[in-house]
């Protein structure tokens, strides 16, 4: 037996007294007392799925209600298949980076970013280090500038406590 997780009442789990009607070809049926409504359904092999809860009367509609999950299921999963994921990664630098070091680094973030993913570059301030946050700021401006032909600046230079970073996104192709 298949279990199917139910959204919507259906059959016997409706409670209201009159309901509008919709049938399988979306033809409106009109207004039936429930009891008559779930016979409808009943006489077709079909079930009576409430749609509409929030009218007076309330709106319901006979359908086979495990193809139409099966259906929902098909289509979320057809919408998470297409659903394009990335990853953020990060690289961490000092303010005093080294020549080699900086190249080093830029390679690395300009392979993530050809490989799709966002990258989050920080710069870690140590001790004394905090009293020329602008030493920082113009490594994180040489990495935007050295990245500029394959990313763009989703967060210009920002300071949190001791670090300060940017997010570089991936340029459209």
């Amino acid at each position: 037996m298949l279990i199917i997780k139910q959204d919507l009442p259906i059959n016997q789990q409706i409670r209201a007294d009159k309901v509008q009607l919709i049938d399988e070809n979306n033809q409106k049926l009109g207004i039936f007392p429930l009891e008559e409504a779930l016979d409808m359904a009943g006489e077709r092999n079909l079930d009576l799925v409430l749609v509409a809860m929030n009218t007076n009367p309330k709106v319901c509609k006979i359908m086979n209600y495990g193809k139409y999950k099966f259906e929902q299921a098909k289509k979320e999963k057809e919408a998470r298949k297409k659903s394009k994921s990335f990853e953020m990664k990060e690289i961490r630098i000092t303010p005093n980076i080294g020549e080699h070091d900086f190249d080093f680094k830029r390679k690395n973030a300009e392979k993530f970013l050809n490989d799709g993913n966002k990258v989050k570059i920080t710069v870690r301030f140590r001790g004394r280090e905090m009293n020329y946050l602008k030493l920082g700021e113009n490594v994180l401006n040489n990495f935007i500038s050295e990245l500029e032909e394959v990313a763009t600046v989703e967060r210009k230079p920002k300071v949190e406590g001791r670090n300060m970073f940017i997010i570089l996104a991936p340029k459209k192709s």
